[in-house]
């Protein structure tokens, strides 16, 4: 019996070791989402790429140089949110993982931020508004494992302009968004999305 448990705890530690190393850069022949991560979205949000449609939370494929065009060749997805309503929203774009899911020292780095976007303009996948962050192209460091890109979609409250503070647009990295959402009184998202993504090279 107790041999029996002492084989049971080294198990533990082995399995749990596999899972902080595939977690903080190593890597996997099999990547699958976790059930947390997949039970970040929400609402019907979809993205549209020019070679990959996200319409639920997802790894992004290895196959058809996927990641690698994702960092280094397309801009910003189309976002279609068919439930839009006659009101005015606002979509952040964020890695919660910078520079790493193990050491996010960065979290919550600011990839996209649009703000007054028509609910009209949501239905038809055509993002307009103002654009308080340029897009920036999804590039995990090497060695730092899958990134989680999440995007999250809000419905303004009416409440005056949005903006960003001059020490929140002088940086990325490490930025608040529920300080901005809290600022704004957005509230919760009303949809949200996200897939995983690793440096292209590995």
């Amino acid at each position: 019996m107790q041999i029996s448990m002492q084989l049971l705890r080294i198990v533990s530690v082995l399995v749990a070791a596999e899972l902080l190393h595939l977690v903080c850069g190593g890597t996997s022949a099999e990547e699958t989402l976790s059930d947390s991560d997949a039970r970040f979205c929400h609402g019907g949000l979809s993205l549209m790429y020019p070679g990959l449609a996200v319409d639920r939370c997802l790894v992004v494929p290895r196959e058809r140089s996927l990641r690698e065009r994702l960092s280094s060749e397309w801009g910003a997805p189309q976002v279609r949110w068919e439930r839009a309503k006659e009101k005015k929203y606002t979509l952040m774009m964020v890695d919660p993982d910078a520079p790493s899911r193990c050491n996010p020292t960065k979290s919550h780095w600011r990839h996209w931020l649009v703000v007054d976007i028509m609910g009209s303009d949501l239905r038809k996948g055509d993002v307009k508004g103002s654009v308080l962050s340029e897009y920036r192209r999804p590039t995990p460091p090497r060695g730092t494992g899958l990134h989680r890109y999440q995007f999250m979609l809000f419905e303004q409250q009416g409440l005056g302009p949005l903006s960003l503070s001059c020490e929140e647009a002088s940086s990325l990295g490490s930025w608040d968004p529920q300080a901005f959402v809290k600022k704004f009184s957005l509230g919760r998202p009303v949809a949200a999305l996200q897939f995983l993504t690793q440096n292209a090279a590995e």
